[in-house]
């Protein structure tokens, strides 16, 4: 057989007045275009005025436009090649049943998908409507995906789509709670913007059936999740009381699972609102406030570390014995590595065998060492005050005796990092001691302390007389304030606290107080994505690199975990042009807090800036690597 090899006769039949010979020609035209596509292009205006000639029947037209689309698909114009599809209709809906088409197929539905992505997400800001054409290929594509099982992909397009009634539809077709476990996974682990994401977990919710004990429900998890990620008591308190009193065990491991995950301030809104019960029930809801305390969690964790303390001493005292014991630098660098090998497991054997050692310290190094103690004891609530209590201030006020304010001031910190994140029962000590200090070395220690003790109470209390304390302008206090500050209003993304900081860190002239206000901010943007672009454009273009430097981690934080692109984008430009090799660092360091969640893609991104001829990104590249990959093991 001979191979044809031109398209000339056909074209030319598009140029006859009979309507039978275009369809002809049409029909014949469509198989020979990925062969003779350059050829066909030169007759594309004649083509697209054959599906614009409102004369010829429906399916000529239709033909002529899947023409158009195919020849505008091998030219790379694929905007073209998409409208021209959809103009097809019915044409080319049998073709992507057709073989030999796949590719393009596959493209221009592609493209499909992106643009209806795009018009849905303006949709609510634009009333745009979406071209009913485009619908009708999604939707196609949406009954195909569950004809083919495929259900994954569909949920992933209807995510991006924003739509949830397909999301719907799928669970009600299959009761597959394992779908909507990976929709919950998707829009938190997407990327999407915060008013999405809530839009959709509280889709979701109610669809999650009720888990029993015993039955091993594999949803358990995704909706405590959804419940710590939502933060919302109107939704936690009926899920929690519905489960009391026929399923009060799985009701009990919500409440220890929403303790792993939940802030101070939602923790206590559910304790409150939760019911006093009557006579069968009284005893499960008391149970139950116990543990949103928090503080039964961390008692078993307490007793698993005590139980299961594996550490070797030998290493302590070998690296005691080679490092030179008056040098503070050292002091603190093992003191630090006493008080994370034993953390929380109560252990303070090595510090009394050496007690020598341990009265060398001086100044901040005794500031280290005290503290060490609350990392040691961590969770040790019962005994915290009674462990730390000789090197308290004393009611009659600080000591007088040299270096005494750096053990007082530790000893503040040390009881906060004991009752971190639980810290009821000491937050008004730590308040009334910050208001009665007089030395900025214990003011530093309680403003420490009461910002662990205290992580994400939103205590406007607390917040309040940390700022009197940073109105006083000391800066070994004020930089601790600073700090202490954001730990409060944890993940809020509160304006007017904001707005406060920034305002005093650009009066103050300490450098220490404008860092800690930094950083505090990047604290109070925590989890909060786009809500923090705002004032990470405002910080990032200041001209005091340390402000810049708290806008690198407001970004950061504020992105912690999703891997956005622009954020990294953002953090990769500012660690090669900006101007401070301080804020340079932050960048490169920065990009592990981004990246955590997909460690693998850390080595591949800073391996170039590994290799700067500048020592701070190489240090932010080596911090990077540090953060991201703990834990994992990677080569």
């Amino acid at each position: 057989m001979v191979r044809q090899s031109s398209a000339a006769g056909v074209l030319a039949l598009l140029s006859e007045p009979d309507p039978v010979f275009k369809q002809h020609a049409l029909d014949a035209l469509n198989p020979l275009v990925p062969h003779f596509w350059a050829e066909i292009s030169e007759h594309i205006a004649l083509i697209e005025s054959l599906n614009e000639n409102e004369t010829l029947p429906q399916k000529a037209r239709d033909s002529a436009a899947l023409l158009a689309s195919k020849v505008y698909y091998y030219l790379g114009e694929y905007d073209e090649a998409l409208s021209f599809a959809l103009g097809a209709g019915s044409v080319f809906e049998a073709e992507t049943r057709a073989s030999g088409s796949e590719e393009y197929v596959e493209t221009v539905l592609s493209k499909a998908i992106d643009r209806y992505i795009g018009v849905r997400s303006e949709e609510k800001i634009k009333s745009e409507k979406v071209d009913p054409r485009l619908q009708s290929v999604v939707e196609n594509i949406f009954l195909r995906c569950i004809e083919e099982r495929e259900l994954k992909q569909a949920i992933g397009i209807a995510l991006e789509s924003r739509r949830l009634d397909v999301i719907s539809r799928i669970y009600s077709q299959t009761n597959d709670t394992s779908l909507l476990s990976y929709a919950m996974e998707g829009v938190l682990d997407a990327g999407f913007s915060l008013s999405y994401r809530d839009e959709v977990l509280t889709f979701l919710f109610p669809l999650f059936p009720k888990p029993k004990a015993g039955d091993n429900s594999p949803h358990v998890h995704s909706i405590t999740r959804l419940l710590v990620t939502l933060s919302n008591p109107s939704l936690t308190v009926p899920y929690i009381t519905s489960l009391v009193p026929q399923e009060k065990l799985v009701a009990y491991q919500f409440a220890f699972d929403l303790v792993e995950g939940g802030s101070q301030d939602f923790l206590e809104s559910v304790r409150n609102d939760l019911p006093d019960g009557d006579s069968e029930t009284k005893d499960v809801y008391d149970k139950l406030r116990n543990i949103l305390t928090g503080q039964e969690s961390v008692k078993l964790y307490l007793q698993f570390l005590k139980r299961n303390n594996q550490t070797d001493l030998l290493i302590l005292r070998h690296t005691k014995d080679v490092l030179e014991s008056r040098s503070s630098v050292y002091h603190t660098a093992l003191t630090l590595q006493n008080a994370f090998m034993h953390s929380g497991t109560t252990s303070d054997v090595f510090l009394h065998e050496n007690l020598d050692w341990l009265g060398l310290a001086s100044n901040w190094s005794k500031f280290s060492a005290t503290a060490a103690l609350g990392v040691i004891h961590k969770g040790y609530f019962e005994q915290g005050m009674t462990i730390v209590g000789p090197y308290l201030p004393q009611s009659n006020g600080e000591s007088n005796i040299q270096g005494a304010a750096y053990s007082e001031g530790g000893a503040l910190y040390a009881l906060g990092l004991i009752n971190a994140g639980c810290g009821g029962s000491v937050i008004g000590y730590l308040r009334d001691t910050l208001k009665a200090a007089q030395g900025e070395v214990v003011q530093h220690g309680a403003a420490l302390g009461l910002g662990v003790a205290a992580m994400g109470s939103k205590s406007t209390d607390a917040f309040e007389d940390l700022k009197n304390t940073l109105f006083q302008d000391s800066a070994v206090a004020g930089e601790a304030c600073g700090y202490a500050m954001g730990l409060i209003m944890l993940g809020t993304a509160m304006a007017d606290a904001v707005r406060e900081m920034l305002m005093y860190a650009r009066e103050t002239q300490h450098e220490k107080i404008i860092r800690g206000l930094a950083v505090g901010v990047a604290f109070i943007f925590y989890g909060r994505q786009e809500e923090a672009d705002e004032t990470v454009k405002l910080l990032l273009a200041e001209k005091d690199p340390i402000l810049r430097y708290g806008g690198v981690y407001t970004l950061a934080l504020a992105y912690a975990g999703t891997s956005d692109n622009e954020a990294v984008r953002q953090l990769l430009h500012i660690a090669v042009s900006d101007t401070s090799d301080d804020v340079r660092r932050a960048a490169v360091t920065s990009l592990a807090f981004l990246l955590f969640k997909n460690p693998v893609q850390v080595p591949r991104i800073v391996q170039l800036l590994s290799e700067s001829y500048n020592p701070h990104v190489r240090c932010g590249a080596t911090l990077a690597l540090g953060i991201a990959c703990a834990g994992t093991g990677l080569q």
